[in-house]
């Protein structure tokens, strides 16, 4: 599996706090070899504070030889500089148990106007370069509640021209992450998400802002219950709205420049959703249009059947599917769901073009037995998903037909219509509105 295993690929794009569990998890799978796996651990941790955490596991790889002088006098530099914060960063906690104080910063809506405020109190701006320096090192030391604290507050003083905005918004949404919170965390992503795509002026920061947030992204929308939702929205349009958001283009041309690995994941997300009809077509097309730079069982799986409409291809490819997301860390928790979905696609497909089969036959095409089978398509019929139904004198399925009719066809055609004009009128005034004469030379 060591092949498919995308690990070293994503961890370019992933804070080392943020990639340790990945790096478990592979190591549980013996993917690759134990005592390999333990010492990308140890080098990956000794670029923390975690320095305790680095010393047992050289023990593990090492047991016959003692820590290395240079774990040993990083941890004493590591308390040194823990003394040297709190010393530092003392001056403003005791700023902050004065009652007046904290109700200043519960009612701040303005930074400039909550640090004139607090001047009065003896605050002095450089404090906020200590709480931040100190924030980051109970960070990178593991304490991920009490840098959140000190990220919570910071934000309290910090403007968009600042120099700690935009690290803030990535140390809490890492903070959150590592913690579990989800909804705090989905929260940071889209508070981070709008500030990247609305005031980052260079081009090529902008792209790299958005490829790290798409990497960091994986670890929410693969445990947020709408978090994969989230992540379909993020590139794909729907049939219903035919439009692409200028925003949607921009993370679609991240990961087409940066990123087409990313691939594996928006196809798993699209099989599993509920609305996999209407984006199937566009990921279709971005598959097509990557397949040069990235393949995988999934995106395969994916081709077999929209784009050659290869059943017993489409087989093969979803046995090796199941083997690919049980050894993937985000994909894993995801397994059940696709296995499910992805044989109703399998389904569905086929009997659009067959509209009668047997279902001995359709057994064989979602690798199942007979019984099973038609079980599972029972339960399809009953729990209302599928337009079908079962001739069991002749043991075959027959799928309904919906036609749409012509003046619904219109109504939707007029809709994308519409929303376009507007899109384009939108567009336009802006252009006119930041800049005149740029508009007319560009036309």
């Amino acid at each position: 599996m060591a092949e498919h295993d995308l690990t070293p690929t994503l961890g370019q794009y992933l804070d080392p706090h943020l990639l340790i569990p990945s790096l478990e998890f592979v190591s549980d799978k013996e993917i690759y070899d134990k005592t390999d796996m333990l010492k990308s651990k140890l080098h990956l941790i000794s670029k923390t504070n975690m320095i305790d955490y680095a010393i047992d596991i050289h023990k593990m790889i090492y047991p016959d030889q003692e820590a290395p002088n240079d774990l040993i006098q990083k941890r004493t530099n590591v308390l040194k500089k823990l003394e040297r914060l709190e010393k530092a960063n003392m001056p403003l906690f005791n700023l902050f148990s004065d009652p007046e104080v904290h109700e200043k910063l519960e009612k701040s809506r303005e930074p400039r106007d909550l640090i004139e405020s607090l001047k009065v109190h003896g605050f002095k701006t450089e404090m906020l370069d200590h709480l931040y320096e100190y924030a980051k090192f109970q960070y990178e030391c593991g304490k991920y509640d009490k840098a959140l604290e000190y990220l919570s507050i910071l934000r309290l003083f910090t403007s968009q021209s600042d120099k700690h905005y935009l690290p803030l918004f990535w140390g809490m949404l890492a903070c959150h992450i590592l913690m579990s919170n989800w909804e705090g965390a989905l929260e940071e992503f889209n508070r981070l998400k709008d500030h990247i795509d609305s005031s980052l002026n260079n081009t090529l920061m902008t792209l790299q802002q958005r490829t790290w947030l798409i990497h960091w992204g994986l670890l929410i929308f693969f445990n947020h219950p709408q978090g994969l939702d989230s992540l379909v929205e993020m590139f794909l349009e729907t049939n219903f709205a035919k439009k692409q958001s200028s925003k949607q283009m921009y993370y679609t041309h991240a990961l087409q420049t940066l990123c087409p690995h990313i691939l594996r994941y928006l196809s798993v997300a699209v099989i599993v959703s509920k609305q996999r009809r209407n984006y199937m077509k566009d990921l279709v097309r971005i598959i097509q249009s990557e397949s040069h730079a990235y393949r995988d069982s999934i995106t395969e799986f994916v081709e077999c059947l929209c784009v050659n409409f290869d059943f017993d291809a489409a087989q093969g490819k979803l046995r090796e599917c199941e083997q690919v997301l049980s050894n993937d860390f985000f994909l894993v928790a995801a397994l059940n769901d696709f296995i499910e979905n992805a044989r109703l696609f399998i389904f569905e497909t086929f009997c659009q073009i067959h509209e009668c089969i047997s279902i001995t036959k359709l057994s064989e095409k979602l690798n199942m037995n007979e019984q099973e089978a038609e079980r599972w398509i029972v339960d399809l019929i009953r729990d209302a998903r599928l337009d079908a139904k079962i001739d069991s004198k002749n043991g075959h399925v027959v799928m309904g037909t919906q036609a749409v009719s012509p003046y619904q066809q219109l109504i939707e055609k007029t809709k994308a219509m519409y929303v376009r004009s507007q899109m384009l009128t939108v567009n336009l005034n802006k252009r006119s509105t930041a800049d005149p004469e740029k508009t007319r030379n560009d036309f």
